[in-house]
């Protein structure tokens, strides 16, 4: 596997591969690296937003892809982001401009799997969770809720868990441990 460089953007986020996720681009200088990334001068890696840190994200990233993109209210730019593949952060270099420009190694995605018996739960309450965020809904033109590695990267991007804690269900080598993790949570709330 080769390294390969790749323009980072960085949110307090989770984005997995196909995932979708709408940001916000304000300033010159990143407006720039969007275009240098259309232009494919760059891929574009986003990661998980480490405060303080060098590189400022968490050593897990996904290389992702600008599916859309449309200028907002206050006339800064909204793109959104599609998770294509889960990539390793080994170093990165911050440019003049405050941009930082990330060397990256490819790692496995998760492979699919079909959900079932009492994970067949998860599933349906992902689905719920979208009819009540038509925002997060309106991203997506197909639902993949049958199978459990969609359904558990979904749910590792919008639930509101401290950083380290997704950090040790992403570095797991499939979403076994989040599909329990979060079947346990919806029993939890269920009672």
């Amino acid at each position: 596997m080769r390294t390969q460089e790749m323009a980072l953007i960085t949110r307090d986020a989770v984005l997995l591969p196909d995932g979708r996720l709408e940001i916000r681009i304000v300033g010159p200088a990143y407006l720039k690296v969007i275009a240098d990334v259309l232009k494919g001068k760059y891929p574009l890696a986003f990661g998980m937003l480490l405060p303080n840190g060098s590189p400022p994200c968490y050593p897990n990233a996904t290389q992702c892809e600008i599916i859309d993109f449309n200028l907002l209210n206050d006339d800064s730019l909204g793109i959104v982001l599609e998770g294509k593949q889960r990539v390793k952060v080994l170093s990165a270099a911050q440019n003049r401009d405050g941009v930082w420009i990330t060397r990256t190694l490819p790692c496995n995605n998760w492979g699919e799997e079909p959900i079932r018996g009492e994970f067949e739960l998860i599933s349906a309450a992902l689905e719920q969770f979208y009819e009540v965020n038509p925002d997060l809904f309106g991203l997506y033109s197909n639902l993949h809720l049958d199978d459990a590695t969609w359904v558990s990267q979904r749910w590792l991007e919008v639930l509101p868990l401290y950083s380290k804690d997704k950090q040790v269900l992403l570095n797991q080598p499939d979403c076994h441990k989040t599909m329990n993790f979060v079947l346990e949570l919806i029993k939890s709330h269920a009672g």
